[in-house]
């Protein structure tokens, strides 16, 4: 899986998303020239096309949708403290096209935030993703094994993050539990997540997210950091730990593991190859 899978197309003009602090918000109007960057460095996660992000073995996406504050328009876009160039509507027939040309893949698609989203703006999101993918989507009554899916043609699974439209659609799944350690060491975030194991995985799907979190004090210490240097520091110390997990239904068994910048240092060949343990 891929953390925030859409920063690779922030927009660096931008406003600041309505869920920011009213301090970021004041400091960004302010001092754009100083605050925006700064917020760029340590918003994006990803480098890699959505496109690219697939071909190189992610299959659960995670989707923060937003609503621009005042815009007029049915448009939706994806958000990480800023907005992204691209919308939701063409990343998902970006998806799509991948799909047509993938037909024994499965995707996961986890979409969360909904950042301004009014109710009628949600019936318009499922409406999008119902008519793109049609009979591609998985329902929740399905086993999707992956001969159970094949035979039935389908390719992907929505979790939604939105109890109310859950209740509408049976095309739409419930929410994935995600383990957001919001750490700034990697050696707190094993601990958080070894903890986490000692409870018991979730009986369904469930995200074990590998990813490091800034908070004000470390960007002070680290002025001319970014959340890429952050991540790429850490790298060799996750590395040993996910090639320590196992997947299955046991009780410390992982699931889906997500992480940011996922085309650096073998993430997606490592995390696969732990299927050759089952």
């Amino acid at each position: 899986g891929s953390h925030d899978t859409m920063t690779y197309c922030l927009d660096k003009r931008s406003a600041v998303s309505g869920n920011e602090s009213k301090l970021v918000k004041f400091l960004s109007k302010c001092m754009p020239c100083i605050v925006h960057p700064i917020i760029m460095k340590w918003s994006t996660t990803q480098v890699l096309t959505v496109t690219e992000q697939l071909e190189a073995g992610v299959r659960y996406l995670d989707f923060r949708i937003a609503h621009k504050a005042n815009d007029p328009s049915m448009n939706l876009y994806f958000v990480h403290m800023v907005y992204t160039t691209v919308t939701v509507q063409d990343t998902l027939w970006e998806v799509l096209r991948w799909l047509e040309t993938h037909p024994q893949e499965v995707v996961i698609l986890a979409c969360r935030n909904f950042d301004g989203l009014t109710k009628r703006l949600h019936n318009h999101l499922v409406a999008c993703i119902k008519e793109i993918f049609q009979c591609k989507l998985c329902p929740r009554n399905v086993m999707p094994t992956l001969r159970t899916m094949w035979q039935l043609g389908h390719q992907v699974i929505v979790s939604y993050e939105e109890d109310v439209e859950l209740e509408k659609h049976c095309e739409l799944w419930p929410a994935i539990p995600y383990w957001w350690g919001n750490k700034t060491s990697t050696r707190a975030l094993i601990r958080y997540l070894e903890r986490m194991k000692q409870r018991g995985r979730p009986g369904k799907f469930f995200v074990a997210g590998i990813n490091l979190t800034e908070n004000l004090g470390y960007i002070l210490l680290h002025p001319f950091g970014s959340l890429k240097k952050m991540t790429l520091r850490s790298l060799p110390c996750l590395k040993i730990w996910i090639k320590q997990q196992y997947p299955g239904p046991k009780k410390e068994c992982i699931n889906i593991i997500a992480g940011d910048f996922i085309g650096n240092n073998d993430f997606v060949k490592d995390v696969i190859e732990l299927n050759t343990k089952i």
